[in-house]
């Protein structure tokens, strides 16, 4: 596929409102694209709205969704069609995280962080695919994680979402392969973001979130804004897997080379206070 090039082009962010996806919504401004960004968070949303305005964005449009409602996305891929003729690049870069080992978590707060986490990717992916597919050299980027690559305990539901984004990324890459569509899944580690912090604790005990605390003071150090750029030279080239950070390189290597004990390894070297 020939590089993607933003200028003029449609790209719908889920996310947007904060974090990596306000990043993006900036960046993409920058390179002039018309941007369309979600958010369930109304005010972050317009703050992102007013800043990408300013920064050269042919059009910005501001659309507050909870993609947790379990929605079908229909009505937002309409609006987008009506208002710009379609989408050329979806982000889904939407989503929470959850801390508690298996036993202690909720139903009702797993179910929560799967249908944010996973299910919204899959229905909002579905409900642009019509306009992508009508688009030759669209694109979707769809945001797993470091712990899409390596499955710690106490993440039991959010490692669960994030390996299954990945696996529904790599088949619909395969799928669309030759159909002018890319797809390039996105595994962050050790980005800045409130999805950490703002992370909800499920039954879990107040020493658990004491180390969940420490661990992100000393773990999220990579500013959002450089992954961004890093996300926007993957989608450039149509990148088709993006590891983000030496820490989330290093855990992809780990679980490559010693699938069954890689967590042995790296529990020895974050410690006993580590994650």
């Amino acid at each position: 596929m020939q590089r993607f090039a933003f200028a003029g082009r449609t790209c719908v962010i889920t996310g947007a409102a904060g974090g990596i996806g306000a990043a993006l919504a900036l960046d993409l401004a920058r390179h002039h694209a018309v941007l369309v960004l979600v958010d369930r968070d109304a005010d972050g949303l317009a703050r992102v709205v007013d800043a990408a305005r300013g920064l050269g964005a042919q059009a910005v449009s501001g659309e507050v969704v909870d993609l947790g409602d379990g929605g079908d996305r229909l009505d937002l891929a309409a609006a987008v069609e009506a208002r710009h003729g379609g989408a050329d690049l979806l982000v889904n870069n939407a989503g929470v995280a959850l801390g508690g080992t298996f036993e202690q978590v909720s139903m009702a707060d797993h179910d929560w962080l799967m249908a944010i986490n996973l299910t919204a990717v899959v229905r909002t992916t579905k409900a642009f695919l019509p306009q992508l597919l009508a688009r030759p050299g669209s694109h979707v980027v769809n945001m797993s994680s470091l712990f899409g690559l390596v499955a710690p305990p106490g993440q039991v539901a959010y490692a669960t979402s994030k390996f299954a984004v990945r696996g529904f990324s790599e088949a619909l890459r395969h799928e669309l392969a030759g159909r002018g569509v890319g797809v390039t899944v996105v595994h962050p580690g050790g980005v800045r973001t409130n999805i950490a912090v703002n992370a909800r604790l499920s039954g879990a005990d107040g020493k658990l979130a004491e180390q969940t605390r420490k661990f992100n003071e000393k773990a999220l150090t990579m500013p959002p804004e450089q992954a961004a750029r890093l996300i926007v030279a993957a989608v450039r080239s149509r990148k088709p897997r993006l590891v983000i950070s030496r820490a989330a390189k290093a855990g992809d290597l780990l679980a490559r080379v010693t699938p069954g004990h890689y967590w042995d390894v790296i529990a020895r070297l974050l410690g006993p206070h580590g994650l």
